[in-house]
């Protein structure tokens, strides 16, 4: 039997009778002259993904509550907290520190150093704590120990009982640079394990609490927040570089400013809490203070660089070495002092008997000189002596008399020099730090040794001009600067 093929008439026929759904397959290769989809595009940006480094590291940061005791807080730490400025704020648990009561809970975040439980936060996120639960991104949770705690670095160690921890690698905070990317993991506001991105924005910065004047501080823009603290700062490896610490801002929220402490002072900070219980740090005994435009013009420096010497304490590391109030001190063991900021850390990182070179600009000449550190007493109050009002003397309200031979004796003194005060009638004067007793050595670079020689000196400075007392009394000797009324 022969079939034939459909008529082109029986064939339309067919196709009459099918329904729409039957229909759509017959009627699409009719369009299949369209042209095919493009490939989709490269992407124009690589942008950098963190996934492999969170998943690494996660397991080692850890989740730290503080139970704080009705003691929280000793008078130095209320002091500090008053001499802040309200712009900037330490991120610790649920509230500001200033308002905080004392006692109720404190969380912040950590990280785990070594296998058998040793872990770094931050100092104020435990300060005063009466216990401490760590818990782990695997959702265990421990009681840990406080090891030790410091403030002027804002470290503390804590210890739980436990063996084969994931522990996070130690990276190199010298070598990071303004630009490089950073990631954070903390648990700002509670949210646990969060992960924050930014870039290195600074480095070696100075810290606006006076307490922590011995850390260089990296500047971030990584987003960093209450909750956050003593979290890590990572490097693209996957490496800590630092200690997430402050945040700079006038709401306590995040802005853009983020500080964290570079992970080579936390591990020494670390190390000596470990062996010791106690930090021990290195110290000139100096006060210094930045080298201005003008005054490196009126010191023949041809760049505002270093950290001049206003001060040397009496008996210290630097008297001892023949440090002088005037010098501009411009390397510490070979390493360029930039800003006067520069060089406590520098000194700080040093343990007391350590050796140092010094370098310092003196008049035209640049020497090196030998010291060996002190230690640092972070208890030391300076003593002051109130000054009691008098007549005025002079424009400045200083009454002088000449040097009897008890106070020679007492702040060494050679005959003939110096004049020492006995009145202080003017509350600029006062308020420049002057007071009874101490003992006037030179007026802008001219030495005294009589109270005609002072008057002298004195009448020879024009009105509004910066006068520069050169002062020695019991603690140190050092320039006070005020303005010629």
């Amino acid at each position: 039997m022969t079939m034939r093929l459909p008529s082109p008439r029986r064939a339309l026929l067919a196709l009459a009778l099918l329904t729409p759904f039957a229909l759509a397959p017959v009627l699409l290769p009719a369009q299949s002259s369209a042209p095919a989809a493009a490939p989709a595009a490269a992407p124009l940006v690589q942008l950098p993904d963190f996934t492999r480094l969170v998943e690494q590291v996660s397991p080692a940061v850890v989740n730290i509550e503080a139970q704080i005791g009705s003691g929280r807080g000793s008078r130095a730490a209320q002091a500090i907290d008053e001499a802040m400025p309200e712009i900037f704020r330490r991120f610790i648990g649920p509230g500001m520190p200033a308002p905080e009561p004392r006692g109720g809970t404190s969380f912040g975040t950590g990280f785990v150093t070594s296998a058998d439980g040793y872990i770094i936060t931050n100092h104020h996120v435990i300060e005063g704590a009466e216990k401490v639960i760590v818990r782990f991104a695997d959702r265990r949770e421990l009681e840990a120990k406080i090891v030790g705690s410091d403030a002027m670095s804002d470290i503390a160690l804590l210890k739980v009982e436990a063996r084969g921890l994931p522990a996070v690698r130690i990276g190199d905070a010298a070598s990071l640079k303004p630009g490089q990317w950073v990631v954070a993991i903390g648990s700002p506001f509670g949210f646990e394990h969060s992960v924050t991105a930014g870039v290195v924005s600074g480095i070696n910065r100075r810290s606006m609490d006076p307490g922590q004047q011995y850390v260089p501080f990296i500047q971030t823009d990584v987003a960093i927040n209450r909750g956050n603290s003593g979290g890590p700062l990572l490097n693209v490896r996957g490496e800590v570089v630092g200690v997430n610490s402050q945040i700079f801002s006038n709401t306590g929220g995040f802005i853009g400013v983020s500080f964290a402490i570079p992970v080579d002072v936390a591990m020494n900070t670390a190390r000596q809490l470990r062996e010791t219980g106690e930090v021990r740090r290195g110290v000139l005994g100096v006060q210094i203070g930045q080298v201005t435009r003008e005054r490196a013009q009126e010191l023949g420096l041809s760049r505002p660089v270093g950290a001049f010497v206003n001060s040397v304490n009496n008996g210290s590391a630097a008297d001892k070495a023949g440090i002088r109030p005037g010098d501009v001190i411009t390397a510490f063991n070979g390493r360029e002092i930039l800003n006067a900021s520069d060089l406590p850390p520098q000194v700080g990182l040093l343990a007391p008997g350590s050796k140092a070179t010094v370098t310092v600009r003196r008049g035209s000449s640049t020497r090196d000189i030998t010291v060996t550190l002190d230690a640092l007493d972070g208890n030391a109050i300076a003593a002051t002596t109130p000054a009691r009002p008098a007549a005025a003397a002079n424009a400045l309200g200083l009454a002088v008399e000449a040097v009897d031979a008890e106070t020679r004796r007492a702040l060494g003194l050679r005959p003939g020099e110096g004049v020492r005060i006995s009145r202080v009638g003017s509350p600029l004067a006062r308020q420049a730090g002057l007071s009874v007793g101490d003992v006037v050595l030179a007026v802008n670079g001219s030495d005294v040794g009589s109270p005609q020689a002072f008057e002298a000196a004195l009448a020879r400075v024009k009105r509004g001009e910066t006068l520069r007392l050169l002062v020695r009394n019991a603690g140190s000797t050092g320039f006070v600067e005020l303005p010629m009324p």
